[in-house]
C-alpha cells in the first residue's frame, strides 16, 4: 500500500492514532492487500525493463509527433489517458493515448494473477492500494510527460455536432508533452492563467478551448440520447500545507465534466466495435424502476424543483442550479435510479445498454487502475487491425464480470468505512457543538464543515431543508457518529 501519514486538522495525537489503528483493522477486515508479493515485484521489475518500441517486431506506429497532455488530479503518477484535440475540417478529430498495460503484463504470468485478484486500484483516506505494481502502474506504463511510451491509440472522428463518425484503435509510441491537472487548467479558463506552457510549448488556451468545445458537444448528445451525469459531490480527504487534512465535499470542476465525456466517448466507441463483432465485455446498467422514477417525481414536487412537463429526471438533473441546497437532494434521490452496474460478456444473448448513458458502453480507459480495461482494450485492437481476439482475452472474458463484481464490492466497502472512520474523528471531542447542516433524505443530512454525511433515525427531515444539528457521540473504532436535531428557537 502507497500509505500516507494522516493528521487531521484540530485532532489530538490520540485521536490520530486511533484512527490510524481503525484504518488498518477496515483493510484487515476486508482483505486489503498491505504490500506486492516479492514474486510479483520481480516479475514487474524485469516487465519495466524491456523494450516495447517500435522497433523489428513491435508492431507500433510512431506518433510521438502528437502533442499529447494529460489531464488528472495534482499529483498522480498512474496516468492512463493522455489526449489531443483538433478540428477536422467542419468536425473534431480526437487522439486518445491509453496505457498499454498489456505490454508489461503477460497473461498467466505473476503481475497478471496477483491484478486479477486485486481487480482495482483501491483509493483509501490514507493511501491507495494499486492494481499494478507501482514500477509499472506510476513509471513504465504510465503516460508521465517528456518520455517514450507504449500505448493504445485511438483516433475518434466526430462531426461538427459532435456526433460520433468513426473510431480506430492501434497499437503506438507517444510522448505526452505535458501533465496538466484540473485546477490548473480550469484557471487558464477562469482567469486566462498560463495561455502558453513556455516549457513544452503546449498552448493551453486551445487546450482548454477545445476541451470546453468538444466536451460541452458530447453532453449535449449524451442529453439528446436521453443520458445523464450525476457530478454528485463527493467526500475527499484534502491535504494543506501545514501538513494537516480536511474532510470536505468536492465538487466536480467543469474540466473535469468534459475530460471524463472524452473517457466515455472512447468506451461507446469500444462499445460499438464489440456490439458489431459480437465479442467483447460491456459495461451495463438495466434501465430504471418506473416506480423508482416516480418516487423521484414525487421527491422533485415535495423539494420544490420544477420537472418539465414532457420532460424525464435527465432534464430536470441537467437544469439544477448546484448552489441550491435541493440540488444536493435531489441528486442524493436521483442515485437510487443508477443500481445494479454489471458486465456483460458478448456472446449468445442480446447485448445490454448502460442506461445511464442510453447507449452501449465498455470500460477500456483505466487499465492501470481496472482490470477489465485491459481486455476491453485488447479485443478493439484485434478488431481494427482483423486479426483473431489472442486466446488468453478469449479465455479470461467468462471470468470477468464475477472477478470485476468482487472488486467494486470491496471498494465500495472500503470507501465507506474509511470516510465513516474520517468522520468520527474529525468529531471526537467536539461533543455537544451545534453545526448547520442539510437534509439530503428524511433520515441523512450533511455537515458541509467538517464534510460529515450522516444518519439521524426517525427524524422525519424534509429533504432539501437546512437546519442545525448537535453531535452527540462520535467513535472512531465503531466508525460511528450519532448527531440529533437542534430544535428552532422559535418553533
Amino acid at each position: 500500500m502507497h500509505a500516507r501519514r494522516l493528521r487531521l486538522a484540530g485532532a489530538t495525537d490520540g485521536t490520530s492514532a486511533a484512527l490510524r489503528r481503525t484504518l488498518a483493522e477496515i483493510r484487515a477486515e476486508l482483505g486489503v492487500p498491505e504490500r506486492f508479493p516479492e514474486e510479483v515485484l520481480r516479475a514487474a521489475a524485469a516487465a519495466a525493463q524491456q523494450d516495447v518500441g517500435v522497433g523489428d517486431g513491435a508492431g507500433r506506429v510512431d506518433r510521438r509527433e502528437l502533442p499529447l497532455v494529460t489531464l488528472d488530479p495534482a499529483g498522480s503518477r498512474d496516468l492512463d489517458q493522455a489526449l489531443h484535440l483538433a478540428r477536422d475540417g467542419e468536425g473534431f478529430v480526437v487522439h486518445y493515448a491509453i496505457a498499454d498495460v498489456a505490454a508489461f503484463v503477460p497473461a498467466g504470468g505473476p503481475v497478471d494473477a496477483e491484478a486479477r485478484s486485486r481487480g482495482v486500484t483501491l483509493y483509501g483516506v490514507d493511501g491507495r492500494t494499486p492494481l499494478h505494481p507501482p514500477v509499472l502502474s506510476e513509471d513504465a506504463a504510465s503516460l508521465l510527460p517528456d518520455v517514450d511510451r507504449a500505448a493504445a491509440l485511438w483516433t475518434v472522428r466526430l462531426d461538427a455536432d459532435g456526433v460520433l463518425v468513426s473510431a480506430h484503435v492501434e497499437r503506438a509510441l507517444v510522448r505526452s508533452r505535458r501533465q496538466l491537472a484540473y485546477d490548473e487548467l480550469q484557471a487558464v479558463l477562469d482567469d486566462g492563467a498560463a495561455p502558453v506552457d513556455q516549457t513544452s510549448g503546449v498552448d493551453l488556451a486551445e487546450v482548454a478551448d477545445l476541451l470546453r468545445t468538444v466536451g460541452t458537444l458530447r453532453q449535449a448528445r449524451e442529453r439528446a440520447r436521453g443520458g445523464v451525469s450525476l457530478d454528485v459531490p463527493e467526500q475527499v480527504v484534502v491535504a494543506h500545507d501545514d501538513g494537516t487534512s480536511t474532510l470536505e465535499f468536492r465538487s466536480v470542476l467543469p474540466v473535469e465534466s468534459w475530460n471524463a465525456q472524452l473517457s466515455l466517448l472512447v468506451g461507446i466507441a469500444a462499445a460499438r466495435l464489440m456490439v458489431d463483432a459480437g465479442v467483447g465485455v460491456l459495461r451495463t446498467l438495466p434501465a430504471a424502476d418506473p416506480l423508482d422514477v416516480d418516487r423521484l417525481r414525487l421527491r422533485a414536487g415535495a423539494l420544490g424543483v420544477e420537472w418539465p412537463a414532457g420532460g424525464d429526471y435527465a432534464d430536470v438533473l441537467a437544469g439544477l442550479d448546484p448552489r441550491d441546497p435541493r440540488s444536493a437532494a435531489f441528486r442524493t434521490a436521483a442515485t437510487t435510479l443508477f443500481r445494479g452496474a454489471a458486465y456483460q460478456v458478448l456472446g449468445d444473448e442480446e447485448p445490454v445498454q448502460h442506461a445511464a448513458l442510453a447507449t452501449f458502453y465498455a470500460h477500456v480507459t483505466a487499465p492501470l487502475r481496472r482490470l477489465v480495461d485491459r481486455f476491453g482494450t485488447e479485443v478493439c485492437l484485434a478488431l481494427c487491425a482483423g486479426t483473431p481476439v489472442p486466446a488468453w482475452v478469449s479465455a479470461a472474458l467468462p471470468e470477468l464480470p464475477a472477478q470485476m463484481a468482487a472488486a467494486t464490492r470491496r471498494e465500495g466497502q472500503y470507501q465507506r468505512a474509511c470516510l465513516d472512520a474520517v468522520e468520527a474523528a474529525l468529531l471526537t471531542g467536539r461533543e455537544g457543538a451545534v453545526f448547520p447542516a442539510t437534509a439530503v433524505e428524511e433520515d441523512v443530512v450533511q455537515i458541509l464543515a467538517p464534510a460529515v454525511e450522516a444518519r439521524i433515525k426517525g427524524a422525519g427531515l424534509t429533504p432539501g431543508s437546512t437546519l442545525r444539528v448537535r453531535v452527540e457521540s462520535a467513535s472512531i473504532p465503531d466508525r460511528a457518529v450519532r448527531l440529533a436535531v437542534v430544535p428552532d428557537a422559535g418553533a
